[in-house]
């Protein structure tokens, strides 16, 4: 069986199992606003949309878990409000990207509350990674838990929780997010390519240099994820 034909069989089994609460093309209450429809969201994950967006699932894989190689973000459980207000960004040029942007600028309102929707109520596992440097994840734990009073740099867990654990719905999970995707981030706050939190992350980001950016990303990786053992160098 084809991977197109997988991808199509588990929206299938998907939707006869009734993931979401409404039917497809009915997201709304009568006494309330549109409620995301994860059920279409489901759908433009693996087919993509008529007005040209494709399948988000070529990228992000259809369990949110991406492809493991750190190009593309882990999206499985991230807050929907969070995972809404990012494609917005790359519509509005608060975030620049030259492949999201156009595909976010093809969606809709409704698909994307509904593909925000689908990701966040969808689980995936962490696939196992290489393990980084001991001392970089050192390094990059003193940074997340207690920040660098030399840099003005406050503690990662300050704003993203314990661990990385995220504070929904606005500020997103670090842990088990692909480093190599964390450093890029990192760097696209540095160049000016991410605006939405001007006072805060692209401060931070600022004082931050090539190792302590490395150390975070390697940090963050490996916690709570599969990449847990950490090489001894």
């Amino acid at each position: 069986m084809t991977r197109k034909r997988l991808v199509r069989s588990a929206v299938a089994a998907m939707l006869v199992a009734g993931l979401g609460s409404a039917p497809i093309g009915v997201a709304h209450t009568q006494s309330g606003p549109p409620r995301p429809d994860v059920k279409r969201g489901a759908v433009i994950v693996t087919q993509g949309t008529a007005r040209g967006a494709p399948a988000c699932a070529q990228c992000h894989a259809f369990n949110g878990a991406s492809d493991g190689s750190g190009a593309f973000p882990r999206l499985a459980e991230q807050s929907s409000y969070y995972l809404s207000k990012q494609i917005r960004a790359f519509i509005s040029g608060d975030r620049v990207n030259a492949v999201m942007s156009p595909i976010a600028e093809a969606l809709s309102s409704d698909d994307i509350a509904d593909v925000s929707a689908y990701y966040a109520a969808v689980s995936a596992p962490f696939p196992p990674l290489p393990a980084a440097d001991a001392a970089l994840v050192k390094r990059g734990e003193e940074l997340a838990k207690v920040g660098s009073a030399a840099k003005d740099i406050p503690a990662c867990d300050n704003c993203h929780g314990p661990g990385g654990a995220g504070e929904p719905p606005a500020i997103p999970y670090l842990a088990g997010q692909y480093g190599r995707y964390i450093a890029f981030e990192l760097h696209m706050w540095q160049r000016g390519f991410r605006k939405s939190s001007p006072e805060a992350m692209a401060q931070v980001a600022k004082r931050l240099d090539d190792q302590d950016i490395a150390a975070i990303a390697a940090y963050y990786q490996q916690v709570g994820s599969g990449a847990d053992a950490v090489a001894s160098h």
